[in-house]
């Protein structure tokens, strides 16, 4: 299915990127027409991110070409891709809580001359850009006194006055409330009014059905279809275009898990997540699934003390800790989501990471026994399979399936007897994927608890025993894992569908 090539504003043609040994966009031609709101949907993994980044000139393509507005469109950077016409709004916020609306507006567009600002039309533009966006958000406010509704108000305004007839928004709902949501539709209505065309990027399909004119749908890093979404029958259609195949599952089901509860959770809530509650067994291998904003990293966090909560956590039938310190003290650990920046002193050698969870086990009296701070290191680089050539090699230096490997290592050291593992895998490569699979399993059977918080669908149903689906910080549904799993069923629920939406 294609739409008629009516005012085009942006077309793609044979767009392709690879990376050693990985193709992540193939071959991807589409166009999208002027002045409508243009949905790109597809699972985790299916390309949607590599594709912006060519579009927003933050990656060069491999092979293929763009135009933009009829003319030729190859950008070396964000910049540039904005004086051709498209700027992007992304997840976090780029605003300066400081400074005032129309400051913020203006930033790193000010006109200079010789270092100095000059007089410009600039203020009066973004001043009226932001009334025909949102006429209730007073240019001399303080950005610190909105919220973040309005804060991405702010960025699309600055996006419309810089001149740019093409803005990507990227997941922009995820941390909205029901109202804000529908206060941004009501913005980029406006945008479409004004002849703005919007690429509208998101896991909630009720909002591609609310808002899309059209809809693009990549998998596995090709294109599937372009098409009017009035010719897409509903959700099951569009998550049967997503899938288009079946997720290889090498599920086992294995004998080692016991009917002891080591974890119970009742009720956590907090800013995002909505009275989660669930229990994990000794021996158990469980997954929590879910796409952006579904809640899985901030149950992680509340679980390892980071994160605040109302609600009750027990762990091995005592009261859990409430920060970090007791969590691992009682025996949990988290392999977070960003490892460079919160699972790694990436400036220190891997010998000198890998005891920092469980210091007494290598110091005597607070002065180390160095002996066994390396007999430690040596003894993970070899159980782990680390890739170095010295446990005196700095952590920054590794390839990211090592740093993991070295992060892994260091919950290990800790003795931890429930492992949190905040995507285990993003990042690393095939080989290392099955090494850090291998692992889970292992120390599964050797009785440790795992959870497992990932956005790939095939990560959880290959390694995990059962898994609970989440959509907007709540859990919607334990799955018991087996080769009955419905995976269309799976992808209805975490995109926020009812069970009779999907025959």
């Amino acid at each position: 299915m294609t739409i008629n090539e009516t005012s085009t504003v942006l077309s793609v043609e044979g767009l392709t990127k690879d990376y050693p040994g990985v193709r992540a966009v193939d071959d991807v031609s589409f166009s999208i027409e002027n002045s409508t709101v243009h949905c790109l949907v597809g699972e985790n993994g299916a390309g949607k991110s590599t594709l912006v980044k060519m579009l927003t000139g933050a990656l060069e393509p491999t092979s293929g070409g763009m135009m933009v507005n009829g003319a030729a469109y190859a950008p070396t950077s964000p910049s540039e891709a904005r004086s051709g016409g498209i700027a992007t709004l992304f997840q976090e916020l780029h605003v300066v809580d400081e400074l005032t609306v129309l400051e913020n507006l203006t930033l790193g567009m000010e006109k200079s001359r010789f270092g100095f600002f000059v007089k410009s039309d600039l203020e009066d533009r973004v001043i009226r850009t932001l009334a025909t966006i949102e006429p209730s958000i007073d240019p001399a406010a303080r950005v610190s006194t909105l919220s973040v509704a309005q804060k991405q108000i702010i960025e699309i305004a600055r996006a419309a006055s810089s001149g740019a007839n093409i803005i990507i928004m990227d997941e922009p709902t995820a941390a909205l409330s029901e109202r804000e949501v529908l206060r941004l539709f009501t913005v980029i209505r406006r945008l479409r009014e004004s002849n703005v065309t919007v690429i509208y990027i998101s896991h909630k399909l009720d909002e591609i059905f609310e808002l899309g004119d059209n809809v693009t749908v990549m998998r596995d890093g090709k294109h599937i279809a372009t098409c009017p979404l009035t010719q897409v029958d509903g959700r099951g259609e569009l998550i049967e275009m997503m899938i288009g195949r079946t997720v290889f599952q090498n599920y086992e089901a294995r004998g080692t898990v016991g009917d002891k509860v080591m974890l119970k959770a009742e009720g956590l809530s907090n800013a995002l997540l909505k009275d989660v509650s669930f229990d994990i067994k000794s021996g158990e291998i469980i997954g929590f699934y879910g796409l952006v904003g579904a809640g899985k990293t901030e149950v992680a966090r509340a679980l390892f003390g980071a994160d605040s909560f109302e609600g009750r956590v027990t762990f091995k039938g005592q009261p859990s800790g409430k920060t970090p310190k007791q969590a691992i003290a009682s025996g949990i650990a988290l392999v977070p989501e960003e490892r460079r920046t919160q699972g790694l002193f990436t400036s220190l050698t891997i010998r000198e990471n890998i005891p920092v969870m469980n210091l007494p086990r290598v110091s005597q009296g607070g002065v180390f026994k160095a002996a066994d701070v390396q007999d430690a290191a040596l003894d993970y680089v070899k159980q782990l399979g680390i890739a170095t050539s010295s446990i005196e090699k700095h952590t920054e230096k590794l390839s990211g399936g090592n740093q993991q490997k070295v992060v892994l290592a260091k919950c290990l050291f800790s003795e931890a007897d429930l492992l949190l593992l905040d995507e285990p895998t993003r990042g690393v490569d095939v080989g290392a994927k099955t090494e850090i699979y291998d692992i889970i399993k292992s120390l599964a059977d050797h009785g440790n608890s795992v959870a497992v918080f990932s956005s790939e669908l095939e990560e959880v149903l290959g390694i995990c025993d059962r898994v609970f689906l989440m959509f907007d910080g709540r859990l919607q549904e334990e799955i018991i894992n087996g080769p009955d799993v419905d995976i269309a069923h799976i992808l209805n629920v975490v995109t926020g569908g009812q069970e009779e939406d999907v025959a």
